[in-house]
């Protein structure tokens, strides 16, 4: 057992297949100076008891990224580390019953296709001839991933271990963290065998590392499930065909059910995730144990019978098997089933890579972007799908990530249809106005907690869940967001829109500052602008509005979404020493926007503002006796303002500007037709069109870029980006013919059969009538009137490039109006 050095550059706190993983990594890129710290032995926590099953499949383009890197990664790790691994690459099937599961295969075969891997689409022949074991009367076809397989997950684990400990890496055993502190801007880990200075610590404890956040007064959003998978024995048919064909089965997935079924040597393995699922550890009566390092909790046969019996249909002879083991134990669960990966939140030099799910086909990849961003502070790709800021404090009551965690785990293959909200732990963040706007027929979602109206029903529009469960455009909603929209252009509408985030910069030198941090100009007093953060590589990091009140104060406005994480970016980048101040205000205010060529007559009759101000401006005024601000921008692209006021007023506000607008055509919106006004502007949306996948000026901002200022972060790797000439550009496209879905985002785009790009959004724009998407293009195609073909949902249609200006209100005459 190697002994605890005193000194450290990176601690990692756990010693499963992710803690390795991110040492061996962290190594590769030069920081050998590392240790990790494991509670009992290597792998006793998930991943001794792991399937060790390494698909590639993700419907998110990042999860896919890091799951095909681990592919990559354990093909040759053996022989990168000289240690041995059982790991079969058998190939998978991903069985489809209806067609809105072919749909979504047709879009993750797109997305793998354009990563480099050959997946394809099978028909019911196709999958009796891979697998003869099985039934496809019903089915409609399959997914089949050649990249697919399982790995031994102590082996994993090991060679990772041993890979990192060969190139200087320490790995202290039987030592657990029990508490830290910081010192002189170090963090001081103390163990039972004494204590460990270091710059940077890493909690990856898997389904402990909600113990460890709390050392760090960090509460990690997350619960523990019971995750079951039973052993059978030999079975002859099998152990015949195997030996016959030289190779085991394909992993099968029955994703409708809810299951997986995987050749266990001559046996089988089945796995499934259950809807009657169970939680551990999530009750004051049910606490976790002190230890739990390598133990099981007791079978619990009956919740897996249904799944049990829909396999022995599907495939037969797994019926002739006898029982051979059952494993229960526990797993991992964030309250939207992707890991947290990234800056632990609040914590300076900290990291989170934990709460993995499924850590063993993450787990490469895991390692590789927990040390990039240990060592860079930024990730090769877009990461935003498994930050830890994704969630605010909203997700660390335990309540919360039960519920969601549940809910995710007998999801666990679920379709994620772009208007399907899912219902458990809702309402935990309210408008002030969330009564009146749901009497007005509102229908909801979450966004960072916040319930926002989607779209709003009216009597005899089908509200339910199931109507929701579809990529078709035609829903209950359509014609809703139609008029919507329509009342936005003809008369006025009304959006709530609860938790903006919004800061607070102030004091002697912020807005000095702040022109370093920002590609553009930092408008002047009374003005608003908008303004583009790039990181050091040139990359879109953020977008905020900057309210400026005075010379030195200002409001910076953002995504809600984007709180803790744009937050964190301004913070960690203010000087010390800094006279000027940060401060988060979003709890305190509300936002209504307006707009509509009838707002200016509703705003007209219930305050005195001159609202002859134009277009960016703002200005303080008082509605019902109440104080607000009225800032002159619209999202929606129709002469309007944003109604800022504070919580406690929002409701009179609200109610003042909504009878008044009677008279005036005054209609509720939502977030649908908010989406659908904007794509017709071209305006972008945070994650969406605007992520670190993408530059500055791939993202066609380089109208907000000021290259006559001295210095401002990227302006280096700009310049040389400009200089060497963009490879993609940012276009609006019209799709020709779209049938009855819009493009949703990393839809493939082609021309001349080639891949040339890819969508970054897409919907249905109400005013003009066309099916639209936002993307990426090759540079030399980006060009107006070039026809291109975009691939949705695996049919290609014609879509044609855009002017570089809005496809609604070309020239904003309406907006400036």
């Amino acid at each position: 057992m190697a002994g605890l050095p005193t000194t450290a550059r990176v601690v990692i706190i756990g010693g499963g297949v992710v803690g390795t993983s991110s040492l061996y990594h962290l190594c590769k890129a030069g920081w050998t100076d590392c240790v990790l710290l494991e509670k009992n032995e290597l792998t006793s926590g998930s991943t001794w008891h792991a399937a060790g099953n390494v698909p590639t499949f993700s419907s998110s383009w990042s999860l896919m990224n890091m799951q095909r890197y681990s592919t990559e990664l354990y093909r040759g790790l053996a022989e990168a580390v000289d240690y041995p691994m059982n790991y079969h690459v058998t190939g998978s099937l991903r069985l489809a019953h209806t067609r809105e599961r072919m749909q979504e295969f047709q879009r993750a075969k797109g997305m793998g296709r354009y990563q480099g891997m050959d997946i394809d689409i099978v028909g019911p022949d196709e999958i009796k001839r891979r697998y003869p074991f099985i039934e496809t009367h019903d089915l409609k076809g399959a997914l089949y991933d050649p990249s697919d397989g399982d790995i031994d997950p102590a082996q994993l684990t090991q060679a990772l271990a041993k890979g990192a400990r060969d190139m200087g890496a320490k790995i202290v055993r039987f030592c657990p963290m029990t508490s830290v502190r910081r010192e002189n801007n170090e963090w001081v880990v103390v163990t039972p065998q004494g204590e460990i200075r270091c710059e940077i610590v890493v909690n990856a404890a898997g389904y402990r590392a909600a113990e460890v956040g709390k050392m760090f007064g960090r509460d990690v959003p997350m619960m523990v499930m019971s995750h079951q998978y039973i052993l059978f024995e030999e079975i002859p048919e099998l152990v015949a065909w195997s030996k016959e064909q030289g190779k085991k089965l394909p992993l099968l997935r029955d994703v409708d059910t809810s299951y997986y079924l995987r050749q266990e040597k001559n046996g089988m393995n089945l796995g499934p995730y259950e809807r009657n699922c169970r939680a551990h550890w999530a009750t004051h009566d049910d606490r976790m144990p002190e230890d739990f390092s390598f133990q099981l909790f007791p079978d619990d046969l009956d919740r897996l019978e249904h799944y049990l019996a829909d396999a022995v249909a599907r495939v037969p002879i797994l019926g002739t098997a006898g029982l051979s083991k059952v494993i229960n134990g526990p797993i991992p669960y964030a309250p939207d089933g992707n890991p947290l990966i990234g800056p632990m939140p609040g914590v300076p030099n900290a990291f989170e890579a934990c709460v993995f799910t499924f850590g063993i086909a993450q787990g490469g990849g895991a390692g590789k972007v927990l040390a990039e961003w240990v060592t860079q502070s930024q990730t090769e790709w877009d990461m935003w799908s498994c930050d830890p800021r994704r969630f605010t404090s909203f997700a660390a009551a335990p309540d919360y990530s039960v519920a969601k965690g549940m809910e995710i785990y007998g999801n666990e293959y679920a379709i994620q249809f772009p208007r399907h909200a899912w219902p458990a732990a809702r309402d935990r963040k309210l408008s002030p106005i969330h009564d009146r706007i749901k009497a007005l027929g509102a229908q909801f979602d979450a966004y960072n907690g916040w319930e926002r109206a989607t779209w709003y029903a009216k009597e005899g529009d089908d509200t339910s869940e199931e109507a929701t469960l579809t990529f078709r455009r035609e829903g209950p909603w359509h014609h809703r967001v139609r008029e919507e929209c329509l009342a936005v252009r003809d008369a006025a509408g009304i959006l709530d829109l609860p938790g903006f985030s919004r800061f607070n910069l102030e004091g002697p030198g912020a807005a000095e500052w702040l022109a370093l941090q920002v590609t553009g100009l930092v408008p002047k007093p009374g003005r608003i602008g908008l303004v583009y953060f790039a990181d050091d590589k040139g990359r879109i990091v953020t977008e905020m509005s900057v309210v400026r009140h005075g010379e030195e104060q200002m409001t910076l406005i953002t995504a809600a979404v984007a709180q803790w994480h744009d937050f964190e970016w301004l913070k960690s980048r203010m000087p010390r020493d800094a006279a000027f101040t940060l401060t988060d205000r979003t709890e305190d205010y509300s936002t209504q926007i307006l707009a509509g060529p009838n707002a200016r007559k509703i705003l007209a009759e219930v305050c005195d503002a001159d609202l002859s101000l134009p277009w960016l401006t703002h200005q303080e005024t008082t509605i019902a006796g109440r104080w607000a601000k009225l800032v002159r921008v619209s999202f929606a692209g129709e002469l309007g303002w944003e109604i800022h006021t504070k919580v406690e007023y929002t409701a009179a506000i609200f109610d003042a500007v909504w009878a008044a607008g009677q008279k005036h055509g005054l209609k509720p919106f939502g977030m649908y037709a908010l989406d659908s006004l904007r794509l017709e502007k071209g305006y972008r949306t945070w994650k969406g069109d605007l992520s670190t996948d993408y530059t500055i000026l791939q993202g066609g901002l380089e109208r907000f870029v000021k290259w006559d200022k001295p210095e401002f972060r990227g302006k280096a790797a700009l310049q040389n980006e400009k200089q060497q000439g963009v490879k993609k550009r940012f276009v609006t496209l019209v799709v020709e013919n779209p049938g009855e879905c819009d493009a949703p985002s990393v839809s493939t785009l082609w021309h001349d059969g080639k891949i040339v790009g890819e969508t970054t959004s897409g919907g249905w724009g109400h005013r003009i009538d066309k099916s639209i998407a936002l993307g990426m293009l090759r540079a030399d195609l980006a060009e107006p009137d070039t026809a291109i073909e975009i691939e949705i949902f695996g049919d290609r249609f014609k879509a044609v490039v855009q002017r570089d200006e809005p496809l609604w209100d070309p020239k904003n005459e309406r907006l400036r109006a």
